[in-house]
């Protein structure tokens, strides 16, 4: 299992990509069968890939080609409201961030260069 993490985002496209080509062979599937029942080009279907650009609504196509659309459950669960949030909230949804964090994580640290 690659760490996802430590990756760029061009990485993790390629990395994507991959996936995507390894799951369709997998299946035994042609680019041409696949970008048909996925209604994009097999152009599309060529750059997805290899990584380059792609969008949003061309991975939702290409993950019901190949009967993996459920797989997004596992790459981003449905978030549970928490406890306390619905105590505060008295049963309501929240609907806005206040952008204040409580409390320090890994990602609310200033960027900075790599330095070599």
């Amino acid at each position: 299992m690659m760490k996802l993490e430590n990756m760029g985002n061009e990485a993790i496209r390629k990395e994507l990509g991959t996936r995507l080509q390894r799951e369709r062979l997998n299946q035994n599937i042609t680019q041409a069968q696949l970008a048909e029942q996925a209604g994009v080009s097999r152009r599309t279907l060529v750059a997805a890939e290899k990584g380059e650009g792609t969008t949003l609504e061309t991975l939702i196509r290409l993950l019901r080609g190949l009967g993996k659309l459920g797989q997004l459950d596992q790459f981003l669960p449905e978030p549970e409201i928490s406890p306390i949030q619905l105590a505060k909230l008295k049963g309501k949804v929240r609907q806005k961030a206040s952008g204040k964090l409580r409390y320090p994580t890994e990602h609310n640290t200033a960027w900075k260069w790599k330095e070599d």
